[in-house]
């Protein structure tokens, strides 16, 4: 899969790939994922959403790098778990890369605008 161009800077020290939320994969780049394993070790493995959430990122995050057409290969397995056959649709999410299957992320993008006012006055008081 070829990166877009406007991705490339943040991911040429290398990148992490794995499972990401509602059905993507997530890319991060190197210095975003060391910071993400870092707040994750120090949550309490004794809590069971803490092992089920480290086993959901951890278990199949793959260190990857560029090649120099700025393409990376993602594995089957993580194809498979978002539904990606041929087309992707690729999304800049602050500090990491979302890729989705297309009709994923048709449905998850009119989901998302019908929802933006509520979305937008549930967080009003953590902005």
């Amino acid at each position: 899969m070829a990166v877009p161009s406007r991705f490339r800077p943040f991911l040429a020290d290398g990148l992490v790939v794995t499972r990401g939320f509602d059905g993507c994969i997530a890319l991060y780049p190197r210095i975003a994922w060391e910071s993400l394993a870092s707040r994750l070790d120090e949550l309490s493995i004794a809590d069971f959403d803490v092992r089920q959430f480290r086993r959901m990122v951890f278990s199949e995050a793959l260190d990857l790098q560029l090649d120099s057409q700025g393409r990376i290969l993602v594995p089957p397995a993580l194809r498979l778990f978002a539904g990606i056959e041929r087309e992707v649709v690729i999304i800049g999410v602050q500090s990491s890369v979302e890729i989705w299957n297309p009709g994923r992320w048709s449905e998850t993008s009119r989901e998302m605008d019908a929802a933006a006012d509520d979305i937008a006055a549930r967080l009003a008081g953590m902005l």
